[in-house]
């Protein structure tokens, strides 16, 4: 199926109608090597738009880890404009400005940084406050630098969500979940044939059967403590039932038909850095009123939905009783 002109994703759909995500244009590391980004409170903009799943799960490892005095915060707003390009806006600051930056479009930044760069601006994206330039937009090692490499800023008892000792079992079960059910989700939405859209609903409904068998004998991923692997998941979790379900077809279960990933998504988000970083108005706004596949020009008649109930949120989950099983994931 050939794509609308307008489709910002149009060179990012194979030949077979699926969708093959734009790899990550700057993705300098932070560190202390040389070549590095250097950590320095103060340096740093973290830009984001609270509907992004790539983008929350950053600002949720911030929040958690006590960065939030460290890496400034600027938020794009749910809604798109076109221009002709869809782009990201900061119309929810005074002035439509971002106030640290004074850009209005996300795309400014990048291209001022380079004026060649042709791929979407996206978020999250790291900017250097003192060069006005984008450093770092590898949505998915951001939440490891800010674990490992900005340890130094950590609060006092700030948890270890990336602990040496697991990492490898960590990384290796977030290339799955980012496959299967991050992207997972964006592969049935974004699909452009029946094949490719019914593969991708497939892989996903296959994995989130298995983490629901998972999750019957652990509180969390890799058992009583919370890792990078819960925030990553979390960050789809908690947008399915919302958004993905109706919008992007995955409409097989929502996450409240399951029993152990509804009781693990209400844990995570009663969990200080989860909830309170969720914004469900922005995502209903986002994947409900702008069409963020093409133009989002909608009109008056556009009505954004009133459900689902999301008061089960703040239901006792009941997982603590998990908390004494110790074992390692082995599911992959």
């Amino acid at each position: 199926m050939k794509n609308p002109e307008n489709n910002p994703i149009s060179t990012e759909i194979k030949e077979d109608g699926s969708f093959n995500r734009q790899t990550n244009r700057f993705i300098t590391p932070f560190g202390n090597k040389e070549g590095d980004l250097p950590v320095e409170k103060g340096r740093y903009r973290l830009l984001w738009s609270a509907v992004c799943p790539w983008a929350h799960r950053s600002v949720i490892v911030r929040k958690v880890l006590g960065l939030e005095d460290v890496i400034s915060l600027g938020t794009a707003s749910p809604m798109r404009p076109k221009l002709p390009h869809v782009d990201w806006e900061f119309s929810l600051d005074d002035g439509n400005l971002d106030p640290i930056l004074k850009i209005r479009y996300m795309s400014e930044i990048y291209l001022k940084t380079d004026p060649t760069y042709q791929g979407r601006p996206t978020v999250p994206v790291i900017v250097d406050i003192k060069e006005k330039k984008v450093v770092n937009n590898d949505y998915f090692k951001l939440t490891n630098y800010l674990e490992n490499d900005w340890k130094p800023y950590h609060k006092d008892n700030a948890p270890e969500l990336y602990p040496e000792s697991l990492r490898q079992e960590i990384s290796n079960l977030n290339d799955v979940i980012f496959n299967e059910v991050n992207n997972g989700v964006y592969k049935c939405g974004f699909a452009q044939s029946q094949e490719a859209y019914e593969e991708a609903y497939d892989v996903l409904f296959t994995r989130l059967d298995k983490l629901e068998e998972h999750l019957g004998e652990r509180r969390f991923l890799f058992g009583d403590f919370i890792t990078d692997s819960d925030v990553r998941l979390y960050a789809t979790l908690i947008r399915f039932d919302v958004a993905y379900y109706s919008a992007f077809k995955t409409n097989r279960n929502r996450i409240v038909d399951f029993h152990h990933l509804w009781g693990y998504l209400r844990d995570l988000y009663q969990t200080p850095g989860f909830g309170d970083t969720t914004d469900f108005h922005a995502i209903k706004v986002h994947y409900h009123l702008s069409n963020h596949i093409g133009s989002n020009d909608h009109k008056g008649e556009n009505i954004l939905p009133k459900g689902p109930d999301l008061s089960g949120l703040l239901s006792d989950h009941g997982r603590q009783a998990l908390s004494k099983h110790k074992s390692k994931f082995l599911i992959i």
